[in-house]
């Protein structure tokens, strides 16, 4: 089992002056985390990517290779890369090039992304969302395996013969499908044969359940053998010594970040009482102490039976003092209890 953490970025919008003050403050903070994660051990971290004026990440590849300068042997991840915006070609080359720069530690996470400002800054019609998607997986899969690309689509210029370089220092990227809980998500990660990645940021985790197991039975009858089975699951996760506290102390955090994002989606202002709910054994919000998270975990291991836990524990507008320590106690306590009550050490 991996252990992974994931971040979105969020900043504060910047001022009108037009300066990357807010962007060059975030992004020196997110080197500092995925540089303590690399140091306690955590197997991978993965950066979102967005078009928006609250998020510091548009291009995760160029925050990923400054990482991996400065790191050693932590994976480097997108988290996830909007692949329906991107073109595949210079998705695989940005991250053949992290690979490189890493020594074989890049991973793309690939998928549709949890907002559209990329398709008209790209010049891309959503009416194709989902022909973009699949055309485009198709092509960074192809890429991926073959050196010289022959390819034809219908939204983007064919490809005749022509090779991709830099090629991944291993032979092949790893390449999980990001997924929000539809069934055909999961038949198509099956039929692919990809790593599957399931974000759960609301209601009860076990309401997923018969979604993982539809993937896992898909994946079994397109050939995919059982201990091949790569199932990954990402939670919200803040962690502190004292769990009321810490509840606390991160509850205005969180709940101007839901209200930021659910503005535009018609989501009522988070309540505390809604923010306990979340946070109750069976929700989905692993917020407070270390027993209570561990705890959480293994309840959705026992649910699931994953191969990777990604907690998305860099959010919001959390002071970085207050991520920092979240993040020394996830690796440092979180994950060694988990291993242990799961007999993995």
């Amino acid at each position: 089992m991996e252990f992974g953490l994931m971040t979105f970025a969020d900043m504060a919008p910047e001022p009108v002056s037009g300066k990357g003050f807010n962007a060059h403050q975030r992004i020196q903070n997110l080197l500092e985390e995925i540089k303590l994660a690399d140091e306690l051990g955590v197997d991978v971290f993965g950066i979102g990517e967005h078009h928006r004026p609250d998020y510091a990440v548009s291009s995760p590849t160029t925050v990923l290779a400054a990482a991996a300068a400065i790191t050693k042997n932590i994976k480097l991840s997108s988290a996830v890369t909007v692949l329906s915006s991107e073109d595949p070609v210079r998705v695989y080359q940005q991250f053949a090039t992290v690979d490189a720069i890493s020594g074989g530690r890049a991973e793309i996470m690939a998928g549709r992304g949890s907002f559209i400002e990329s398709f008209p800054l790209f010049g891309f019609d959503l009416n194709d969302y989902n022909e973009l998607f699949d055309e485009k997986l198709d092509l960074l899969l192809k890429i991926n395996k073959e050196e010289k690309v022959s390819w034809r689509g219908t939204l983007r210029a064919p490809i005749h013969d022509l090779g991709v370089y830099p090629r991944a220092l291993n032979g092949e990227l790893p390449i999980w499908l990001a997924v929000g809980g539809t069934p055909a998500s999961a038949v198509r990660a099956a039929k692919l044969k990809l790593p599957l990645m399931l974000a759960i940021i609301g209601g009860m985790p076990s309401q997923f359940v018969p979604f993982i197991n539809l993937y896992k039975k898909s994946a079994l009858e397109n050939g995919v053998k059982p201990e091949d089975l790569q199932v990954g699951i990402n939670n919200h996760m803040f962690v502190g010594e004292d769990g009321e506290k810490t509840a606390d102390e991160f509850f205005p955090y969180y709940a101007q970040m839901m209200d930021r994002v659910g503005k535009s989606r018609g989501w009522q202002p988070m309540s505390r009482e809604q923010f306990e709910f979340m946070r109750s054994p069976e929700g989905s919000l692993m917020v407070g102490s270390v027993e209570q998270v561990v705890e959480k975990i293994i309840y959705e291991y026992e649910l699931f039976g994953f191969t990777r836990f990604f907690a998305q524990a860099s959010m919001g507008f959390v002071p970085h003092e207050m991520t920092m320590k979240s993040i020394e106690l996830f690796a440092t306590q979180v994950i060694p209890a988990v291993k242990r009550k799961l007999g993995l050490n």
